[in-house]
């Protein structure tokens, strides 16, 4: 190669290398934090529900397709979209049409979360859908997914999430440089069930 091109094209690797990557303009403090709220039970989710001196209605239970799970005597229970709370109050008030409660208390254990998933596309070593059995934050995701490929643009990447209240879908941009660099920590956002994270 001719030296003066060899220096020209070395300077232009220099000064793209010094380039600062640009911000994406997104209110990341307005997205949810799952791990600061109760677990919303999905599709999938193995359950153990527990009512104290009345073991024949003790059971384990996982949620149906259909968001569902049966129980002794009570019958199908809407459980997806419930909390293990919200869900407990629900089996109260459906038992206490059959038996005296007296001093009984009910309990609502989440076995397995597995409808916690989420999806990695594109430019990584590993595309798919993960599972994991634990809440999971962008950088800590594309580390389950081994990383990037050699052609992935790390600083254009997309958050797809369904808004749970409107059911409309939102793209959150995100530039994974400034998340390495700990310059934008509040771009690393943990993964909710049904997040689809793309790199292009």
């Amino acid at each position: 190669m001719n030296p003066l091109r060899s220096i020209a094209v070395c300077s232009v690797v220099v000064l793209l290398a010094a380039c600062p990557v640009k911000a994406p303009v997104y209110d990341y403090a307005k997205e949810p934090d799952p791990r600061k709220s109760e677990y919303v039970l999905g599709v999938g989710d193995a359950l153990s529900i527990n009512v104290w001196e009345n073991g024949g209605l003790s059971t384990d239970a996982t949620i149906r397709p259909d968001g569902t799970i049966t129980m002794p005597l009570v019958g199908d229970l809407r459980a997806a979209g419930e909390t293990p709370s919200s869900l407990r109050d629900q089996i109260k008030k459906r038992v206490a049409d059959f038996v005296k409660l007296q001093g009984s208390e009910i309990t609502v254990a989440v076995r397995e979360a597995n409808s916690y998933r989420f999806t990695l596309a594109g430019e990584v070593s590993r595309a798919g859908v993960y599972n994991p059995a634990y809440y999971v934050p962008v950088v800590e995701a594309i580390a389950l997914a081994g990383g990037f490929s050699r052609f992935a643009k790390r600083n254009e990447i997309t958050l797809m999430r369904r808004d749970p209240k409107t059911g409309k879908i939102r793209a959150i941009p995100l530039a994974y440089d400034l998340l390495a660099s700990g310059e934008r920590p509040d771009m690393n956002l943990v993964l909710v069930a049904g997040d689809a994270l793309f790199v292009p």
